[in-house]
């Protein structure tokens, strides 16, 4: 797995934390670790974008940005109304493939959801994948409602002949509610992946250094993590 790309069911399901957790989990094996965003939204030139946080969290690794637009909006329609080239998924394939020449794991973090355009012509992380033949780790939301946007999710990977590597539930609750409780059962069953990691809410707001030490006990092994989902499900399940 030379190239990992990182999509979420939705917008604010933790998908730049869980990336930098992936980041951290890889670096502290020894691998050499290099995260690409494809396109930013809502963010002006001087200011730190989600990369720049992965970084921050994870420590040293390579970071690259094709594009970003400064307002809060799919990256298609932010390039239209700032009259700027949008990104297309062929230049997010290129630069992911070029990245993996020089370095063990490239993760690719979208912006949003899987289908969130990228271009006029209806570009999608979804086919940046697919030209990369690279899998797909899903971020979803714990509670109630995440079964519904994350086997939407699965099922267009599986229409495209996409590989999902699996699940990461991006913030998991001090006080799960029953909702939250039995989506851990049956998170894996809706999307046919294997849930691969648990990230504890309010991670990215953790000092770098326990950031970094945390990040592989939130994680599977697939992952570079330690984390056991057989024993996460017993304990926090219904």
């Amino acid at each position: 797995m030379t190239v990992l790309v990182i999509t979420g069911t939705g917008t604010e399901v933790g998908k730049t934390v869980a990336t930098a957790a992936v980041a951290a989990a890889a670096l502290a094996t020894g691998r050499t670790v290099a995260v690409l965003k494809a396109a930013l939204t809502g963010v002006l030139p001087h200011e730190p974008g989600d990369a720049a946080e992965v970084a921050r969290l994870a420590g040293g690794l390579t970071t690259a940005e094709l594009a970003r637009y400064p307002d809060p909006l799919a990256p298609a329609t932010a390039a239209r109304l700032a009259g700027r080239a949008p990104v297309r998924p062929g230049e997010v394939a290129e630069a992911a493939a070029k990245l993996a020449t020089e370095h063990d794991l490239v993760l690719v973090e979208g912006a949003g959801g899987l289908l969130v355009r990228f271009d006029a012509d209806g570009g999608t992380l979804a086919d940046a994948a697919g030209l990369l033949a690279a899998p797909v780790l899903v971020v979803a939301t714990a509670g109630l409602g995440t079964l519904n946007t994350t086997e939407l999710t699965a099922r267009e990977l599986r229409s495209r002949g996409l590989e999902s590597a699996g699940v990461v539930i991006g913030s998991w609750p001090g006080s799960p509610d029953l909702a939250t409780r039995c989506n851990v059962r049956d998170l894996p069953e809706v999307s046919g992946a294997p849930l691969l990691g648990a990230l504890p809410a309010g991670a990215g707001s953790l000092p770098p250094a326990d950031f970094r030490a945390g990040a592989p006990t939130w994680l599977a092994p697939r992952l570079h993590g330690t984390w056991d989902a057989a024993a996460f499900t017993a304990r926090e399940s219904r």
